[in-house]
Order: C-alpha cells, then structure tokens, then sequence
C-alpha cells in the first residue's frame, strides 16, 4: 500500500494537522494496513506534525516500509530527533518480529534538522542499513552532522544516490565523506551542489571516484568554491567512468583558461558531452582566498559552540573531528555591494561586515521601484535558517524597505505589484524573469509584514495572492503556511 498525502495540509493551522494524522495513522493500523511508501512532502507540520504520525511508524503497518518522503515539512531539530526514535523503535519491533524493516528510500529535504536532527538520523541510518537514496538538500547541516551522515552512509552498502545540495560540507565534511565514498560501491548519483567543499574537499572526493564508482552516473559540486587545481584534479578523476553522464562544476572559481582546459581533458576521454554547463563560473580568484575564508569559517563555527554552552557542543560535535585549539583568524578578502547584488550569496553578506544593510540602503535608489524589487530578490534569495544568515537578511531588508517606504515618492502599490510579478504570482504583458525559488522571499515577507514600515494596505493583497493555488508555491508549502498564518494574524 502506498499513501501519497502530499502537499495535503495546505491553508490549515497547525495545530489541526496532528490529530488529522493521528487519525489516518490509526485507521491504517486498524486495518491492518501494509505500507510499503509514505509520502508526506510539502506539509508544514513542524515538529508536532511528527508527533502524528510516530505510532504509525512504530506499528506493524510499517515494517514493511520502503519509502519515507518528508521533504519540505518545517520539522525542525525537534522533529527529526522524533522521527530518528521512530525509525529505530521500528526497526528493533520489526526485527523481534521476524519481519526486518527494510527502508530503501528517505527524502528530508528543506527541514532545517541542522546538526543535531542530522546526527540523529544518522543513527537511525546506521541501524537499518538497507538504504538506497538519500535526499536531504538544504538543511543547515555542518560539517559535524555531515560527519554523522558519512559513517552511517558508509553501513549502508546499497546506497546508489547521496542529495546533499546545499548544505556546509567545508574541507572537514567533504573528507569524511570521501571516506565512505570509498567503501560504497553501488553509487550511481553524488550531489554536493553548494556544499562549500572547497578545493581540498573537492580534491578527496575526486580521490574516491578514481579508487572506484564505476557505476557513477551523475556527480554534481556545482558552486563549492572549488579552484583551478581541484576542478581538474575531479575531471581527470572520472577517466574510466563508463557510465557517467553529468559532470556539474558550475559556479565554481576557475575562469576562461580552466574551463577550456576542462573541456580538453574530457574530449581526451571521448566525454566532453558530460560537462555542464559553465556559464555561472565566479571567475579565477587567488588561491589565498580559499585559505582565509576556510579559516574564517572554522573560528566562527567554534565561536558560535562554544557560546552554546561545553554541553551542548559536546552532544553536536563528533570528537573526531572537532580541534579544540581554534585557529590564527584570517581577515577575509573584502566584499563590496556590487559584488554581492551581481552574485548573491550567504557567505557574500556575511563578509559585508555589520553595516552592510546600512550600505546596502545606501547604495540603492529607492525612489525607483524596479531597482527597490530587485535589491529585495536578490538579499532574500540568500536566506537560511542560519542565525547568521537569517539575521543578516532581515537587518538588510529593513534598512533597505524602511528607507524605500518612508519616501514621499515611493508607490508601495506599484512595489507590491513589482514584487508579484517578479515572483510569478501575477501575469505581466511584458516578458519579465521570475525567480527560481520562493522560498527566501516568502520567509523575508514573513518577517517584513510585521515590521512598523509595512503598509498594512498592502496585507490583503499580498494575502490573496499567496492564498491563490499557484504552481510557483508548491515547492515552498512550509514557508508559504508560515506567511499566510501570520497575514491572518495582523
């Protein structure tokens, strides 16, 4: 039996959704049900939603379970750790049973586990040690939680596609991911896209690939800050890898020269038709750059555990892999505004310093409404759920809508209308590029509509619009529940 509840909550509070699943949950049980898949992508039921559904888990009616699809429900750290003693309360039941829990496919993408909910899983992971993919893209994972992953990845033999896009591997996540790399040999698809492993990362995972994954198909570190050196190093790895079919380097720092050095080396191969596309490349940068920011880096992370408190880093951090010394900090090459508003990204705003929202308003004419939008889409399309990330984009964008708004010139209704057409959510007769993802922009609007400087005429129409069912706010159903529950709440 396979239940696609899907997408299934939306426009619901949530506080509704876990009697809803603990009722369907005890239905299935009732009847004895069999699942072999449970879908439950793209509802925003946070940690209490897993609460619905954990005696499902625990029941007899998912022994038989081999696919479990979470992605995009806000869990949380919370729900993970939840849905971690699940799997493994599941596991121990179904194996006194004589009847094994068998999990082949787990999907968990866009639920801010972080480390501690990855750590947690992990566990999980290791125990039932029959997986085949994993997706778990854009989770705030660090290095200690990527750590986690590999050494339970590395107990599951049958594992033929790793998602990890756009988590922090850094150069510490990246080797010890190389590792199990290494012992798998069942690998068909390795997305680290915007992971940051950097050229040394980059560097151990080509290592992998040359050792072994003859059945590679797909390998993708588009936009991980790799250099010249390691770019090349990964293409000459994948000589003998028959099988490939994607080589993703985009957005890397490797400039004119190395692409087309890359290009050469794959045509030596008779592969060139398996490079992407390379037209996001960031240019070639100076090597020192890689040292300073990895360094950089390494001294925040060790800040911010150890303002945690010495319990909690211990219960986050592998011991393995964590140093207690810090290291030397290294200033970081300077980032101006128009670097930043040309190739956003978090790291880019980060190393603006504390007044980048004062320079970003600054330098934007916010009498013109166009270039007012544009400013906006492009600091929200760097939002995580990193405190640091998050905090630097809402600073950025009050500074900035605050001036906008505060202007006698400035036409908040042709702002709003700007802002909805660029989001695809109202048809314009112009041809106008609409953003690939909604989600930083729902969560920065979520945060705007409850400041002072917000028009509260502008709160109905923005309400109408993301209350439409729009194909655009599929993908984003967390971050769209969380905006319209808190424009009915104004």
């Amino acid at each position: 039996m396979r239940c696609h509840w899907s997408d299934m909550f939306t426009g619901r509070l949530r506080s509704e959704i876990p009697p809803a699943l603990i009722s369907l949950g005890d239905a299935l049980i009732a009847a004895g049900a069999q699942l072999v898949e449970l879908d439950l992508s793209d509802n925003a039921f946070g940690p209490d939603g897993v609460r619905g559904f954990e005696a499902l888990l625990k029941s007899p009616t998912c022994y038989t379970l081999q696919e479990l699809k979470l992605n995009n429900c806000g869990m949380g750290i919370g729900g993970g750790k939840i849905l971690a003693a699940a799997l493994k309360e599941c596991h121990r039941k179904s194996v006194a049973q004589g009847k094994r829990l068998a999990l082949k496919v787990f999907v968990a993408g866009r639920n801010r586990l972080e480390n501690d909910g990855a750590t947690a899983l992990a566990e999980a992971f290791g125990i039932i040690g029959t997986l085949e993919e994993v997706h778990m893209p854009q989770n705030g994972i660090n290095h200690p939680g990527i750590t986690a992953l590999a050494q339970a990845f590395a107990i599951n033999p049958l594992l033929k596609v790793i998602n990890l896009n756009d988590n922090t591997f850094t150069e510490k996540g990246a080797v010890a991911m190389a590792e199990t790399l290494k012992a798998l040999r069942q690998i068909e698809v390795i997305n680290f896209g915007d992971c940051l492993v950097r050229s040394k990362g980059a560097v151990a995972i080509a290592d992998a690939v040359k050792e072994g994954l003859h059945k590679l198909k797909e390998l993708n570190l588009s936009f991980c800050e790799i250099k010249r050196d390691a770019a090349l190093t990964v293409a000459e790895a994948i000589e003998d890898k028959t099988e490939l079919e994607k080589l993703d380097l985009n957005g890397n720092c490797l400039g004119e020269e190395v692409c087309e050095q890359l290009h050469e080396i794959l045509e030596g191969f008779n592969m060139a038709s398996v490079l992407g596309s390379l037209s996001d490349d960031e240019g070639d940068e100076e090597e020192e750059e890689e040292e300073d920011e990895e360094e950089e880096e390494e001294e925040d992370e060790q800040q911010q555990l150890k303002e945690r408190g010495a319990e909690e880093q211990e219960s986050l951090t592998p011991k393995k892999i964590f140093d207690s010394q810090a290291s030397t900090p290294v200033p970081s090459p300077p980032v101006d505004v128009a670097t930043f508003l040309a190739f956003p990204s978090p790291e880019k705003l980060l190393r603006l310093g504390p007044k980048c929202s004062v320079l970003i308003a600054q330098q934007t004419d916010t009498s013109d409404v166009e270039k007012v939008v544009a400013t906006l889409l492009r600091i929200s399309s760097v939002f995580k759920d990193e405190a640091s990330v998050k905090t630097a984009v809402h600073e950025t964008t009050d500074a900035l809508m605050k001036k906008a708004f505060s202007s006698a010139t400035f036409n908040s209704d042709a702002f709003i209308t700007n802002l909805l057409v660029h989001m695809g959510l109202l048809k314009s007769e112009e041809k106008i590029k609409t953003v690939p993802s909604l989600y930083g922009i729902l969560m920065t609007l979520n945060h705007m509509v409850q400041q002072d400087y917000f028009p509260k005429s502008l709160v109905p129409v923005l309400s109408a619009f993301v209350t439409k069912p729009n194909r655009a706010l599929d993908s984003c159903s967390f971050a769209r529940h969380m905006l319209l529950q808190t424009l009915h709440q104004l």
